[in-house]
């Protein structure tokens, strides 16, 4: 038998799933409960009716679908029969995408709704025993609607198809608090989806890849499946794209991201081979950025973007960009010692030296004082006292999240930071939220109805109404993977896990459960997988942990009283 021969082979499965609950219908629709049945994918002839739309003039019959929670992948449109005054055998549906009710239900055009990097709003022509299949997008409902008048269709189903990796379960985490048990999976379950053919951004919208926002989904992916070669493929298109002379995104902080994601990597894999490929760029690239640093120390950088939510604060950005600057040197200086080259190791070092004679002010920044303690330019309890932990949860982005978790993890600050993973994240699993998103601030939450029931008269639309910037009202994506933070900070900060080695050969153990009773998980290393088991007694706590073969486990505590067994 003859085959054809692609060039590259698609590396995702499909799974079909059908919808969880009807939400709505509009005109004349009949018998719309058989779509919730688990059929065979394959119309017969003969058989009962589906779910009859008809239309005897310019009233729309349709019908909403809930598929229970978001996920990426197409629809499979099957009709029995279709039929239409205009086309006889034939029928126009109106397919129309939803990441939230308001959006499945909203036309192109009203409330920022479009059909930017994937079409969520469009008509689709049927004939009678086919079976079509839409294209790829992200979403949780779907609306089907009878567009033409004096027309009618039977639907024999509606297949959700969804696709994605198959991922085996490697790291993991809980405790005894249901609601962190509830963030921790939908940021894991956030990152999966976008774990497509490269590292994507958002699965509706944003189906990019973009350098920063890497940077805290791979914090997620590496504690979670370990070094796997998504990061690296993702990573790589960026360098193949991009001189070492340009920026990455046409962003200069992400160029110092990819320099900083390289070494979380390294770090964590240990493919030594895989990092002497990215040798020659990131000499020519650190190059290229220490002209961006005045004779004081301060960087100039020609571009101002640390995050959208800072973009009004320049006094931030600069800060930010100042600490991910001695970051990007710092860590690039470490992964030249590992590769042997002395003179570039050196180099580096003298960059780091020269911006730390400059620690700008946070100016009342979260995400900028983050950075500032997670470089070693400010202290971190006088970052998280002065300026993270007021206000808890508001100020918090999604994007820097790990970040502002981190930091609060670096001042000793555990159960701050989870009583403000509970509110911050927490808040959107409150609206109904099965995946995070990409931007959130906690006043959206007055007066808000939830994104998984239909529009209510006197609350606010969160999903139309809210979003700024790039993403205003329904242009915002609803499953964006840089706001995985919670799952990392869990991993590294209460389990307290830490790679002091590449591959993880030596490992330092420094947990604190904060205010939980216990906790547990697996952490991923190319040896195999570390378990950790946290519980408290009384004033102490109780450590038990079980590494694999070959690797060297450190133990500390950020608490004062805790107890180590193997």
């Amino acid at each position: 038998m003859k085959k054809m021969r692609g060039y590259a082979r698609d590396e995702r499965i499909r799974e079909y799933i059908v919808p969880f609950r009807i939400m709505k219908t509009w005109g004349q629709v009949t018998g719309e409960e058989c779509l919730l049945e688990q059929r065979a994918p394959q119309i017969p002839l003969g058989g009962p009716a589906g779910c009859i739309l008809e239309n005897e003039a310019e009233i729309e019959a349709g019908v909403l679908l809930d598929f229970g929670s978001e996920f990426h992948g197409s629809a499979r449109i099957y009709v029995k029969t279709a039929d239409s005054k205009a086309a006889p055998g034939r029928a126009n549906l109106r397919i129309r995408f939803g990441e939230s009710v308001s959006e499945a239900l909203t036309p192109l055009g009203e409330n920022n709704a479009t059909n930017d990097h994937a079409n969520r709003d469009f008509i689709l022509n049927a004939g009678s025993h086919s079976a079509m299949e839409t294209n790829e997008t992200g979403y949780r409902f779907v609306y089907v609607g009878l567009a033409d008048p004096c027309a009618r269709v039977d639907l024999y189903m509606v297949q959700g198809v969804m696709i994605g990796r198959d991922l085996p379960e490697m790291g993991y985490f809980r405790c005894n608090d249901e609601r962190i048990n509830a963030i921790f999976h939908t940021a894991a379950y956030t990152v999966y989806l976008n774990m497509q053919e490269y590292l994507w951004d958002g699965i509706k919208r944003d189906r990019l890849v973009w350098c920063g926002d890497i940077y805290p989904a791979e914090q997620t992916i590496l504690a979670l499946w370990g070094g796997h070669e998504i990061l690296k493929k993702s990573l790589d298109l960026q360098r193949e794209v991009t001189l070492p002379s340009e920026w990455m995104n046409g962003l200069p902080s992400y160029s110092l991201w990819w320099l900083i994601s390289h070494e979380l990597f390294y770090r964590a894999a240990g493919d030594r081979d895989y990092l002497l490929s990215q040798h020659g760029y990131m000499r020519a690239l650190v190059r290229h950025i220490a002209g961006f640093i005045g004779e004081n120390g301060e960087e100039k950088l020609p571009g101002l973007f640390l995050d959208w939510p800072t973009s009004e604060n320049p006094a931030a950005i600069h800060a930010g960009q100042q600490a991910l600057m001695v970051m990007a040197f710092d860590k690039t200086a470490w992964m030249m010692a590992e590769m042997g080259d002395q003179e570039t190791e050196a180099f580096c070092q003298r960059q780091v030296q020269r911006l730390k004679r400059i620690v700008p002010s946070p100016n009342g920044s979260k995400q900028a004082a983050a950075l500032l303690a997670l470089s070693g330019l400010a202290n971190a309890k006088e970052m998280n006292t002065r300026v993270i932990a007021p206000g808890g949860g508001y100020g918090y982005s999604t994007f820097l999240g790990f970040a502002i978790l981190a930091a609060k993890g670096e001042a000793g600050d555990t159960e701050g930071a989870l009583a403000d993973m509970r509110q911050y994240w927490g808040a959107m699993l409150d609206l109904g939220a099965t995946t995070f998103w990409e931007d959130f601030h906690l006043d959206w939450m007055k007066n808000a109805g939830r994104i998984d029931e239909l529009p209510c008269p006197g609350k606010r639309d969160v999903h139309g109404e809210r979003g700024g910037y790039c993403y205003e009202k329904l242009r915002h994506s609803l499953c964006h993977a840089w706001a995985s933070g919670p799952a990392p900070f869990l991993m590294q900060y209460v389990l307290g896990v830490k790679f002091l080695s590449p591959g993880g050969e030596r490992i330092l153990l420094q947990p604190s459960l904060g205010d939980l009773a216990w906790a547990e998980g697996d952490y991923p290393t190319p040896k195999g997988l570390l378990h950790v088991r946290l519980d408290r007694k009384g004033r102490e706590m109780q450590v038990c942990f079980q590494a694999p073969d070959g690797v060297e486990v450190t133990l500390a505590s950020r608490e004062g009283n805790a107890s180590f067994a193997k």
